[in-house]
């Protein structure tokens, strides 16, 4: 499995055969087994295979092209939805609508969605996460018909690798691992850390495209700007404000 899972990588294209119903629940009962706190399991997966619900998620995920050529899109949700409606059911008053209880919600979702991700991967499948949810939650959650306290999370294409791409890069060990306490960086440790990533041709690329002079100018001035993360920032909670959770000030 260790070797199985280093070799890991991101499938954006599939090839055009569908996946079986019985492997697709499967997988989805494997990633259910996910830790979950105090065993609420609040969370749900929203499965969408009809290619014309397909094309009406595609805008809110800019159009990528994996949305409408997966055969499956698994969108994974914080749901307080059922869980609320449970205790009430049972004369049990639930004290849920606030941050923490998103937050709760919002990593179960997320354990679920990589138990997943890992489980079709070994089984011969390959899946790509898409960032674009939280960006335009509000459009998803027209599109899929999501009820108050459930607010989607994250979003996976799934289907059988059209190709093998080559993996992305990543940090070394001792970028990420601090040892009983938290050693800040200096720059000469960020300058040694950050080294072989941009040295790398394909980051020099981007470099070269963008007309930047830095590889962290391509993402603070490009990729990922100031301004979008205070737009989708605002989106995003007021979207989860409106689906019923009190967010601190």
């Amino acid at each position: 499995m260790i070797p199985l899972l280093k070799e890991r990588r991101t499938i954006r294209q599939y090839l055009d055969k569908d996946i079986d119903n019985r492997l697709l629940n499967d997988l989805l009962e494997t990633a259910f087994r996910a830790p979950t706190t105090g065993n609420m399991q609040v969370y749900s997966v929203v499965v969408t295979r009809d290619p014309a619900n397909k094309e009406k998620l595609a805008p809110a995920h800019f159009n990528q092209p994996s949305v409408t050529q997966a055969p499956v899109v698994l969108t994974f949700c914080a749901d307080f939805n059922r869980f609320n409606k449970w205790c009430e059911q049972n004369r049990a008053q639930p004290g849920y609508a606030n941050f923490q209880s998103f937050v709760t919600a919002a990593i179960d979702a997320l354990l679920v969605a990589q138990q997943f991700c890992t489980a079709a991967e070994v089984s011969g499948l390959g899946c790509c996460y898409l960032g674009t949810t939280t960006y335009n939650a509000p459009q998803i959650a027209e599109a899929l018909q999501l009820p108050k306290f459930v607010i989607p999370i994250t979003t996976l294409t799934v289907g059988y690798p059209a190709n093998t791409p080559a993996q992305v890069d990543r940090l070394p060990l001792e970028a990420i691992v601090h040892q009983e306490q938290y050693r800040d960086y200096t720059p000469d440790t960020i300058a040694r850390l950050y080294a072989e990533k941009e040295s790398l041709p394909e980051n020099k690329k981007f470099v070269a495209e963008n007309n930047k002079e830095t590889l962290a100018q391509v993402f603070t001035d490009i990729r990922y700007t100031r301004e979008n993360n205070e737009l989708f920032s605002k989106i995003f909670l007021d979207f989860i404000i409106k689906q019923g959770f009190c967010m601190p000030y």
